[in-house]
């Protein structure tokens, strides 16, 4: 892995983000991928585990987002053969107008990918900002 290889799997993680497209959630994941929302949590296993997951109304972590009201911007921090640590920016509108700020997270990701490109193992570290 490389960092600009990283960074396309992080804009592609943010488009199955925004969309919520199956295809596109399972194209991130290889088969037997372990994905945390938390570092303490039990993986949730398996590439199909994950998209329902991340589909399910009120999913592993948190219910779906509706549509236009967060966004996102991630980028990689370091990469080391198979494994990558990725930093960014969480943002959430109380609508779909994004009329006034809900929530801003930031975030940490620690990525393992197979030889395809596939994430293998992710775990999430996020902390929200306290509201000024």
């Amino acid at each position: 892995m490389d960092r600009e290889t990283v960074q396309a799997w992080l804009d592609r993680y943010l488009e199955a983000w925004r969309t919520y497209d199956a295809a596109s959630i399972r194209e991130l994941f290889s088969e037997d991928a372990d994905y945390r929302y938390h570092p303490w949590d039990e993986p949730i296993h398996g590439r199909e585990a994950i998209v329902g997951a991340w589909l399910a109304p009120n999913g592993a972590a948190s219910s779906r987002d509706e549509p236009g009201t967060y966004d996102g911007r991630y980028e990689p921090f370091a990469v080391q053969g198979d494994r990558a640590v990725a930093v960014g920016r969480s943002d959430y509108w109380t609508d779909a107008g994004r009329s006034e700020v809900a929530q801003v997270y930031d975030n940490a990701w620690l990525l393992e990918f197979d030889p395809s490109g596939r994430c293998r193992s992710f775990t999430e570290f996020f902390m929200r900002r306290p509201t000024p």
